[in-house]
């Protein structure tokens, strides 16, 4: 006699999936998150105001670099899975989310290094006046110059475009889709235009919520073709 697999028993362990992966992909904005909540300098600051504060905090720079590495591992990844939903429901448009979100992501390693360099610089007893050139050159240097270009660009555009995508593939509905596309707008409100770090760390929060519901969400039948 052949046993039959109910269908209450054959989603358990797509539901057990679903949800490993929305803890695994929300890796990543939660240490972005508690990164910005932490951060000891603001992001318009100067280089001299930058390194200052940042040998002032030694102890809290190294959380952020140590936060920074889980995030630089985790991001890619976890973008990567969610953008492939997104372009296997919403093909162009999740396409286009999928290669500009991972593209920002992985221009964060150039945001990374300067606060690398900075935490070393303030270890090693350096000059407050010599690591704040040391820091303007590595800011303008090309290659960092780029990376940090791409990542701010990548990253806002590539979340706005995912979260859209996902809600007309029928992966989010509509309110979870417009919370993710929101959250990296809102970042850079509160990171640039009126720097708040609490509301900032809160912007991401938001990027990790709708990563994470993006990864356990059953496809429904899309908004939009």
């Amino acid at each position: 006699m052949t046993a039959t697999v109910t269908p209450a028993t054959s989603a358990a362990p797509s539901r057990v999936r679903r949800l490993g992966l929305g803890l695994l992909v929300a890796i990543g904005p939660l240490s972005i998150a508690a990164v910005r909540a932490i951060l000891p300098y603001g992001t318009t600051d100067t280089s001299a105001e930058l390194f200052t504060k940042i040998a002032a905090h030694q102890d809290v720079g190294s959380a952020v670099l140590w936060l920074s590495l889980l995030a630089t591992f985790t991001l890619v990844p976890g973008t990567i899975a969610l953008g492939l939903r997104a372009a296997g429901h919403s093909r162009r448009l999740g396409t286009a989310a999928l290669v500009i979100s991972v593209a920002g992501f992985s221009g964060l390693p150039a945001i990374v290094a300067v606060d690398q360099a900075a935490l070393s610089a303030a270890a090693a007893g350096v000059p407050a006046d010599v690591a704040a050139r040391l820091l303007d050159q590595l800011i303008g240097e090309p290659t960092v110059a780029a990376g940090t270009t791409i990542f701010v660009i990548g990253h806002i555009v590539g979340v706005v475009l995912l979260g859209i995508a996902l809600w007309r593939g029928g992966i989010l509905p509509g309110w979870a889709g417009f919370i993710l596309a929101i959250s990296q707008p809102l970042h850079l409100v509160f990171a640039v235009i009126a720097p708040n770090q609490l509301l900032d760390g809160c912007a991401w929060l938001l990027t990790a919520i709708g990563f994470a519901l993006a990864a356990v969400s059953a496809p429904r039948t899309p908004a939009t073709p």
